[in-house]
């Protein structure tokens, strides 16, 4: 077969595969990273790609830069650092409308000069947080996080690698390079535009998946825990309701003890002072939310600890008191647990009746329920033991390492400074961040790689594949060529909008630098073809190669939300359509008027 024939098979090959993939992603067959995955070993079996060309993308240095920087945020939110950062910036907000303008406000302006996907990954979880406190779908806001970020990339040369990619192809080519904010006359009012429709049409388009908030009926199990509020406590001076102590989810504080004075029903406009004694009901997820409020610790066992490097031996546990068990007829504070177990009640729970008393003056009763602060050892000496039906471990609970933060912020600010600075590259900084978060004990090394999410690295390794693929078969370059083809006797403006369709169609295909690079020479070819400056469609192809909007596979800030967010490949479309729509005809309309078609011989 001679070379056009195979390329023709390759690329008819290849067109088949991302189509069977794009079907399957629209119809939710299976997990995204098992689809990509198997798409890529399809296409390498088939021969378009070579194994090597199948996984390389797992070792390219931006899927490396994003595992790297999930134990980077790990060690934030081991220390304490995320939840102050999210109380500071985005706590307050009490609607997802509100919400998603502090987000907008504080996101726009940091990915304008830092890279996209540490940003994206700092505040997934703070989002996430929020959701869960709030009962608001995780899939309500993670989309709009991924765009503001990539709206903000397109403001200034370093807000995105695409841009990079761009000037250095520019300065190859013998063509002045980019300015640092030149991008930004149009990049501005562009992100704007974008912001105002994600806070207003984007927000009614959103997905609800109502399933991804915690599903609280899974863990029922109302504790009631008694919580002291430290005099260096947050809390201090505030409201229940700006405290955030109203929003909980599966929480409702019963009272506060003051002096042996108790104030209950408790209000939203009551003030917490030092030294407070709050008394609470509430499921496990919620009681733990407490315990990251520095300065609040719960208060029905004197052998509580409190201490964060002594936290960091302990674990949480929950035990069913059995009835042989000789806790029976004894009050939590009669049984010292501490003497005895070498372990701490938390809070405790009896059936589906609140418990009335404090819970220190708690008589044990068989059934009883109880949440124990233990030693790492607990678990093997008394799984067995008569005096329990049942132990079982917290998954979710972890220590707080505070004593970290002031190291965790440290090493965060430093690997901005060197991102935003260029001395070392991306991937390095991000490297060495991750080493210095465990190595300075800011989180664990267990931990570290429990941070990493797998299934979204998997996924985006995968697309490096599929992407070559495209590259190798003539896949892209035919669908481009079509399109310029199309437009050629129209016009220099027609065949502008053309060449930003063009690249947004393929930056969803393959990755945005991908298209950039695969879209530079025909951007030159076709102010060559119309005998003007190809800066206008130069300007046109770095916009258009992150207006990836429409589908999560172009841009590996939609592909970290898409699992996490619970979307489906039809909510990008939804979403993302009208956006790109409406961002193609501010390019366009923006695009020649400050960069006018003027002759070029």
């Amino acid at each position: 077969m001679d070379l056009i024939g195979q390329i023709s098979v390759d690329m008819w090959a290849t067109g088949s595969v991302v189509a069977i993939l794009l079907i399957a992603l629209v119809w939710n067959l299976a997990a995204p990273d098992i689809l990509f995955l198997g798409a890529t070993s399809i296409l390498a079996l088939l021969g378009i790609i070579s194994p090597e060309e199948a996984f390389a993308g797992f070792s390219n240095t931006g899927v490396i830069t994003v595992a790297v920087l999930f134990v980077v945020v790990g060690g934030l939110k081991e220390t304490g650092v995320l939840d102050l950062i999210g109380h500071q910036l985005i706590g307050r907000a009490q609607t997802e409308r509100a919400f998603l303008l502090r987000i907008a406000g504080a996101i726009l302006p940091l990915s304008a000069f830092l890279n996209n996907t540490p940003i994206v990954a700092m505040f997934m979880p703070i989002v996430t947080d929020w959701c869960r406190r709030h009962g608001v779908a995780p899939s309500r806001v993670l989309m709009p996080l991924s765009f503001i970020a990539i709206l903000g990339g397109t403001c200034t040369l370093i807000g995105t690698s695409t841009n990079l990619v761009i000037h250095g192809l520019m300065i190859q080519n013998g063509l002045p390079g980019m300015r640092m904010f030149e991008i930004g006359w149009v990049g501005i009012p562009y992100a704007l535009i974008g912001m105002v429709y994600l806070l207003t049409l984007g927000r009614r388009l959103a997905p609800n998946r109502t399933d991804l908030i915690e599903q609280l009926g899974q863990s029922r199990r109302e504790y009631l825990v008694e919580m002291q509020v430290q005099p260096q406590c947050r809390l201090v001076g505030q409201t229940v309701e700006a405290a955030g102590l109203r929003r909980l989810p599966g929480l409702f504080l019963i009272e506060i003890d003051r002096n042996n004075e108790l104030i209950g029903p408790v209000g939203p406009e009551d003030l917490i002072q030092a030294n407070d004694r709050l008394v609470f009901t509430g499921i496990v997820s919620s009681i733990i939310d407490l315990e990251k409020i520095p300065g609040l610790i719960p208060i029905a066992d004197p052998g509580y600890e409190v201490s964060p490097k002594q936290q960091r031996r302990r674990r949480l546990c929950e035990a069913v008191i059995s009835q042989t068990s000789p806790l029976i007829g004894k009050t939590i504070r009669e049984a010292d647990f501490r003497t005895t177990y070498g372990a701490a009640v938390v809070a405790v729970h009896r059936g589906r009746k609140r418990v009335e008393k404090k819970i220190g003056d708690v008589m044990l009763r068989p059934g009883d329920t109880l949440l124990l602060q233990v030693s790492t050892h607990f678990f093997r000496t008394y799984r067995h033991d008569s005096a329990f039906y049942l132990v079982s471990d917290v998954e979710d609970w972890q220590p707080v390492r505070r004593d970290r933060s002031w190291i965790a912020g440290s090493i965060f600010l430093i690997l901005m400074a060197l991102m935003t600075s260029g001395v070392v590259p991306i991937v390095i900084a991000s490297c060495l961040a991750a080493v210095l978060m465990v190595a300075t004990g800011c989180i664990s090394t267990s931990g570290a790689r429990r941070s990493v999410e797998w299934q979204v690295i998997i996924t985006i390794g995968a697309a490096f594949g599929i992407g070559t693929a495209l590259q190798k078969s003539g896949a892209a370059t035919s669908m481009a060529s079509f399109v310029f083809e199309f437009s050629q006797g129209a016009g220099p403006l027609l065949a502008l909008a053309a060449l930003y369709l063009a690249g947004t169609l393929i930056t969803e295909l393959i990755t945005n630098n991908a298209a950039a690079i695969l879209m530079f020479p025909i951007s030159l070819e076709m102010a060559k073809l119309f005998h003007v400056d190809p800066r206008p469609f130069i300007m046109a192809l770095v916009l258009s190669a992150s207006a990836s909007f429409i589908s999560p596979m172009g841009y590996q800030t939609n592909m970290m939300v898409y699992g996490p967010g619970g979307y489906r490949f039809t909510d990008f479309l939804r979403v993302g359509g009208p956006l790109n729509l409406l961002l193609w005809m501010t390019a366009i309309f923006l695009i020649p008027r400050i960069w006018p078609f003027l002759p070029n011989p």
